[in-house]
C-alpha cells in the first residue's frame, strides 16, 4: 500500500555543497546549499535567493567555489547552513576551518573539504546562480590513481524527509554497464 505525504522536496539524496566566496573586506564566507546540481558538464546551478550574502558576494567577485561536504566535517557544514553571513560576518573564522585562495578564480578553497570546483560566475536568473567550472581541485587523500575514490571521500547527502545527513560511500553497481544485462 502507498500513502500520500505533504513533502514536495522529496528528491534524495541531495548533495551537501559548501559554497565559498570572499566578502567585501576579503574575509571568507561559506554557506551550505543542498539545492544545487550540475547543469551541463562544466556548469553548476545553485538554487539560491538573492538575499543570501553568498549570492551578493558571487555577483561582486564574479567567482565562487563549490566543495562537497564530508562526514568528518558535518558539524561545520551544518553550521554554514544555520548561520547567515548577513548576521554573522565572521562565521567562517568561528568554524575553525582554513582556506587557501584559488589560483583560478577570485574565491577561497576550503582546505578541509576534499573536493572543490572552482567556478566563474555566468549569471543569476530565475533558478539562481549559474557558474562555469574552470578547475576541480582534489585532495590526494581521496584519490586512487587519477580518479576520485568515493569510498575515501565519505561525502554526505541531505535527507529532506527527516532533515538528516547520511554518508554516501558504498558502490552498488556500474553505470552505463549493469543495465546491459537486461538487453
Amino acid at each position: 500500500m502507498r500513502k500520500n505525504i505533504k513533502t514536495t522536496e522529496g528528491i534524495f539524496p541531495m548533495p551537501v555543497l559548501m559554497i565559498a566566496t570572499y566578502n567585501e573586506d576579503g574575509s571568507v564566507n561559506v554557506m551550505n546549499a543542498a539545492w544545487g546540481t550540475m547543469f551541463e558538464r562544466d556548469q553548476v546551478l545553485l538554487n539560491l535567493t538573492e538575499t543570501h550574502k553568498t549570492v551578493q558576494n558571487i555577483k561582486a567577485r564574479k567567482a565562487f567555489t563549490v566543495s562537497i561536504a564530508d562526514s568528518r566535517h558535518v558539524t561545520e557544514a551544518d553550521y554554514f547552513g544555520v548561520v547567515s553571513g548577513n548576521n554573522t560576518p565572521d562565521k567562517f573564522a568561528r568554524s575553525g576551518l582554513t582556506a587557501t585562495k584559488s589560483e583560478n578564480v577570485d574565491a577561497p578553497i576550503i582546505n578541509e573539504f576534499p573536493i572543490c570546483m572552482e567556478c566563474e560566475f555566468i549569471e543569476y536568473g530565475d533558478c539562481g546562480v549559474l557558474g562555469k567550472v574552470v578547475n576541480t581541485n582534489v585532495d590526494e587523500s581521496v584519490m586512487d590513481g587519477d580518479k576520485v575514490d568515493i569510498t575515501k571521500l565519505s561525502a554526505i547527502a541531505f535527507d529532506p524527509y527527516t532533515h538528516g545527513y547520511y554518508k554516501v560511500e558504498e558502490r552498488v553497481g556500474d553505470a552505463f554497464k549493469d543495465g546491459f544485462k537486461l538487453k
